[in-house]
């Protein structure tokens, strides 16, 4: 009988046979510790014209106004996780009615998928991550406050369809990855 505490588990950085990248294995067992990207869902949310944005309580960008969205869960379906995140940090409930966006941020491996909703009700609230919330129109947008550069781009994807009832998703704005400028 082998001693779990004497096994190694993904310690050793090799290409596993059939890959062409180094990833780390485990030397006793085989098992191999694939790291991929992070998948993000969100939402541009509207009531009545006016966009929700909330106040990010928590890092990174803590203070800077965002669209509530978050990494999915398992065993979700992104419709579901951006749902969920609307609830989680804007005490909100949302019909989606599109899929803006997916965009690709290398940098931190993640893909972001960002839908198109409005608010059931008109009803929400600062969840645990948010410290305000509010809704906006567009001129009053803090542009300059925005946490992350993908949140401006879902926000003018948004805008460019606003009022389509249907169109293709839309991708990262051309030479731009998501670095901070």
């Amino acid at each position: 009988m082998v001693d779990i505490s004497e096994l190694a588990g993904p310690s050793v950085l090799s290409i596993p046979e059939g890959d062409n990248r180094e990833r780390l294995t485990c030397p006793d067992c085989g098992f191999i510790n694939y790291e991929n990207p992070k998948i993000v869902v969100g939402a541009v949310c509207t009531w009545e014209e006016r966009i929700l944005l909330c106040r990010r309580a928590i890092e990174p960008r803590r203070g800077f106004w965002t669209i509530p969205a978050g990494y999915m869960e398992l065993n979700e379906t992104t419709e579901v996780g951006a749902k969920r995140e609307v609830k989680e940090e804007a005490c909100a409930d949302i019909e989606i009615d599109g899929l803006i966006a997916v965009y690709t941020i290398p940098r931190i491996s993640q893909v972001q998928l960002i839908y198109r909703a409005t608010l059931r009700d008109g009803i929400f609230a600062a969840g645990d991550e948010t410290e305000e919330i509010d809704l906006f129109d567009w001129c009053d947008i803090p542009w300059k406050d925005l946490a992350f550069p993908s949140v401006k781009w879902a926000l003018d994807h948004w805008r460019e369809i606003r009022e389509t009832e249907s169109w293709p998703p839309f991708s990262n704005p051309s030479g731009q990855d998501g670095n901070y400028l």
